[in-house]
């Protein structure tokens, strides 16, 4: 990926990042929402954007349904805050990598040796 790109994701991530905790007002999206990464495609006129909410399944469905109600605001927003030639139409899939490394932290502790200096003896 060149560094245009790689610039112009790490923007669209920072502002989305800013209008979810600052302009909206879902109760849908809870404070524990992050946008973990943003795909844009060559031409600049689509992205991916990723995210990863903390919560049951339930909860994870309403965040993407709110994203996905609120992806026109959040693109008129951006559009406007970033100046950019083509803001990128958005659109939103759920990031569960989080999660699942938490998952594996967990599961390495439980299993992980309780003390090293009682095995060594």
């Amino acid at each position: 990926m060149n560094r245009r790109i790689d610039r112009v994701n790490m923007l669209v991530r920072q502002e989305i990042s800013r209008i979810l905790s600052v302009e909206m007002n879902d109760p849908r999206l809870s404070s524990l929402i992050s946008i973990t990464e943003v795909q844009t495609s060559r031409d600049l006129r689509n992205a991916r954007v990723y995210f990863s909410v903390f919560g049951d399944d339930d909860t994870k469905k309403k965040a993407l349904i709110a994203l996905e109600n609120a992806g026109g605001y959040i693109h008129r927003t951006m559009k406007r805050n970033l100046k950019l030639k083509f803001a990128p139409v958005l659109s939103f899939e759920l990031d569960d990598s989080i999660e699942q490394g938490t998952d594996m932290l967990d599961l390495i502790s439980r299993n992980a040796p309780r003390d090293l200096d009682e095995e060594t003896t």
